[in-house]
């Protein structure tokens, strides 16, 4: 009992401190900019709505596998709790039909719900607050174009005191500030439509970061970092050691993020739902953008993983192992020599997703098997088998073992251990 008195008085506290830090702040909402002209045509203004929502990808987060598109309900696993996403479509029980474009505003821009209440950063109103008042009112209307559909969203599940949201004031002092892109006078229209993109409207930081204890971006931004509630790693989009793009020309670029494989790669996990719902969409110039800016932001690290070339005996021998069973099930797809086959099977040789330093990847593909994207241009895309039921985690490691220590390339061992802990999300 003495226990919970003082969890309860330290909560106490914190919400305290949270309404004080509320009020010194202010969490003032001073620079609403009048509403475009262009809502004077309201069906173009919905179609450049339906465009930026690709770009966003919306869908992605706001449907439930086999739902109505924007009716919410998915559910979001993080290290808090489970988020629901609400519905989105204009029904005015359940969804924002009732809702206003500065109400929308509010929310993309200051992280704040219709009543005013703040709301939780799995939103990543963190990177909307980036997006123009304009596109603001461009989503909107798309999203009031659409079919309303009656669907109540269940509730967060929320484990404590992350439940308790007036200490999300706490939060927002630390680590949001409210503000749209600016900018950068010293670089091209193309350079800064492709860091809006990526940085507001595609919100790409909210994976490829890593978060600290209370979920916020606290490393490098786009340096990579675990996917929140999920057994997968988004990697760094800065480092050579990585996905970083310094060393791949502009429109391998722009293949990888239209169609999600490269003759050296391809997208894996979440970032295959990515571009199959949202990148696939957008225009040449704007993945051109992209391309262009992702590029400019390579660290130029290329130094390849500290590791030795010359391994114990046991080792040795688990590698060996890896090799033989390599040869009956991947030599096939991936080549003699770890080539692939352009256009179908990526190469492993040299992949930068094999040698990533967490090996969490690697063991979800060949555990799960899976497809590239189906995409305009890639609309039958060769899939890989999975291997969980085949064979044993002590097999997997050992051929996951033998390819990220092959034909050049360096990496760490796996173990049958580290097999099991990423066996599910």
């Amino acid at each position: 009992m003495k226990q919970f008195f003082t969890i309860a008085g330290t909560v106490a506290v914190l919400v305290c401190c949270a309404l004080a830090l509320a009020i010194f702040t202010g969490e003032r909402e001073d620079d609403f900019p009048a509403p475009t002209a262009s809502e004077k045509n309201p069906q173009a203004l919905a179609e450049r709505g339906a465009y930026l929502a690709k770009a966003g990808n919306c869908l992605g987060c706001h449907t439930v596998r086999g739902g109505q598109p924007y009716a919410g309900g998915r559910e979001l696993p993080t290290p808090f709790g489970t988020f629901v996403t609400p519905n989105i479509t204009p029904d005015k029980d359940t969804g924002i039909g009732n809702w206003t474009a500065h109400d929308f505003w509010r929310a993309v821009h200051y992280g704040k719900s219709r009543d005013g209440h703040v709301l939780y950063p799995a939103f990543p109103y963190t990177e909307y607050t980036k997006i123009t008042r304009e596109d603001a009112d461009a989503l909107f209307a798309f999203l009031q174009s659409i079919a309303p559909v009656k669907q109540a969203a269940a509730s967060d599940r929320l484990d404590f005191p992350y439940n308790v949201r007036p200490l999300l004031y706490v939060w927002r002092a630390l680590y949001f500030k409210a503000g749209t892109y600016q900018s950068t006078a010293t670089q091209s229209p193309e350079w800064n439509r492709g860091a809006y993109l990526v940085q507001g409207l595609g919100h790409c930081n909210a994976c490829h970061s890593t978060r600290n204890a209370l979920g916020a971006a606290g490393g490098a931004a786009l340096g990579g970092g675990q996917v929140a509630g999920r057994s997968w790693y988004a990697p760094s989009l800065t480092s050579e050691n990585e996905a970083g793009s310094g060393a791949r020309s502009v429109e391998e670029t722009m293949r990888l993020l239209s169609t999600g494989l490269t003759d050296k790669g391809a997208a894996s996990g979440p970032m295959t739902e990515v571009v199959a719902q949202s990148l696939q969409h957008l225009g040449p110039a704007d993945l051109r953008a992209m391309a262009v800016y992702l590029k400019s932001q390579s660290t130029g690290d290329t130094k390849a993983a500290a590791t030795s070339s010359t391994f114990a005996a046991e080792v040795q021998a688990r590698l060996d192992k890896g090799g033989k069973i390599y040869e009956k099930q991947c030599k096939d797809c991936h080549g003699e020599s770890g080539g692939g086959t352009p256009g179908a099977y990526p190469a492993l040789a040299g992949n930068p997703s094999v040698t990533l330093a967490s090996p969490v990847n690697a063991i979800r593909s060949v555990l799960d098997g899976g497809f590239v994207p189906v995409t305009r241009a890639n609309p039958r895309p060769y899939g890989m088998p999975p291997f969980a039921q085949s064979l044993s985690n002590e097999e997997i490691a050992q051929v996951i073992s033998f390819i990220r220590n092959s034909w050049g390339n360096q990496a760490s061992v796996v173990s049958a251990v580290q097999v099991d802990k990423s066996g599910s999300d």
